[in-house]
């Protein structure tokens, strides 16, 4: 049996902090995912070991014993995965590595339907099956897990989509201020439990389109606002478009293009505290005026000369 390198296949140190890896688990399951890749059996394969590597990598306890397998694997094959032949003296197989009793210690206990030999083999399957299948063992409940994409507006106000997961349609509602990226889990919407027991959990992936108008930052937001010059240079009156409508924004005299004006508490809300905002910050952009007439020219050499007379 092949040893899986499930550190190789996210791609992440075997120094990785379990952020890091459920960073990288997250960007390559929406690279591979079936529903984005159809009709392409090479990515619904890579997408099954992403999903492996992260059972394994991405539980702290699977994970130590992971490694202390990794640190005997060749002993391990070396003795053909056998645990000694019964009558003999050792209980174990091979001297200095597990035995029988200390690897269903260690992996015994364990799901993962519809992955490979070697995480059934060590991390799963059923009576018999496993090292040695000295005992029955009970299958890991499965979870399961679906995309969700909204808008940045959903996203404010909070939003509930109808998602058909393993034929069964279940609505999915959203608290004002989820982010990209967030995972939502719902309790025992995952797999059936095996031999009646508790089911799996289902874990939602929410995705938040781009906005063509704010860009987002946490809890707070961006904005561009174009402004004539004439309004930069004087100050005045200006309408801002936020999240709950149009604003009157007032403008500085001499405001430069690029400076930002900050709305407090015209941002996004705070997840779970929907009472608490962050802030907007409008992004000023002065436009020049792309044609003049002469008595608009001749004021603006004017003003031009008074500033260089000024200077001087």
């Amino acid at each position: 049996m092949e040893y899986k390198d499930y550190y190789k296949i996210l791609g992440v140190d075997k120094k990785a902090s379990q952020a890091e890896i459920k960073k990288a688990y997250r960007a390559l399951a929406k690279k591979y995912h079936p529903d984005k890749n159809k009709d392409n059996p090479q990515a619904e394969e890579k997408f099954k070991d992403i999903s492996e590597a992260y059972e394994v990598l991405g539980d702290q306890e699977k994970r130590q014993q992971y490694e202390q397998l990794g640190a005997n694997w060749r002993q391990f094959q070396q003795h053909g995965g056998g645990y000694g032949r019964p009558g003999g003296q050792q209980r174990g197989g091979y001297q200095g590595g597990f035995s029988e009793s200390d690897l269903h210690d260690m992996f015994g206990g364990g799901g993962g339907g519809g992955f490979s030999d070697f995480f059934q083999q060590f991390f799963g399957g059923a009576a018999g099956g496993g090292f040695g299948g000295q005992r029955a063992r009970t299958s890991k409940r499965q979870d399961y897990q679906a995309d969700m994409e909204i808008t940045l507006h959903e996203a404010f106000t909070g939003t509930s989509r109808l998602l058909n997961v393993n034929n069964q349609q279940l609505r999915i509602t959203t608290k004002p201020g989820v982010a990209d990226g967030q995972v939502l889990r719902i309790n025992g919407k995952g797999a059936p439990g095996p031999a009646g027991g508790m089911p799996g959990d289902l874990y939602i992936n929410i995705h938040i389109k781009p906005d063509p108008a704010f860009k987002r930052q946490g809890d707070d937001l961006t904005t561009t606002l174009p402004l004539d010059m004439y309004t930069a240079i004087l100050g005045g009156d200006a309408q801002v478009n936020t999240m709950t409508g149009a604003l009157k924004l007032k403008i500085p005299a001499g405001t430069q293009s690029g400076k930002k004006l900050r709305l407090r508490g015209k941002g996004m809300p705070k997840y779970g505290e929907p009472n608490q905002h962050g802030d907007l910050y409008v992004k000023i952009d002065v436009t020049l005026p792309t044609a003049i007439s002469s008595e608009e020219r001749a004021l603006l050499e004017k003003l031009r000369d008074m500033r260089q007379a000024k200077a001087v």
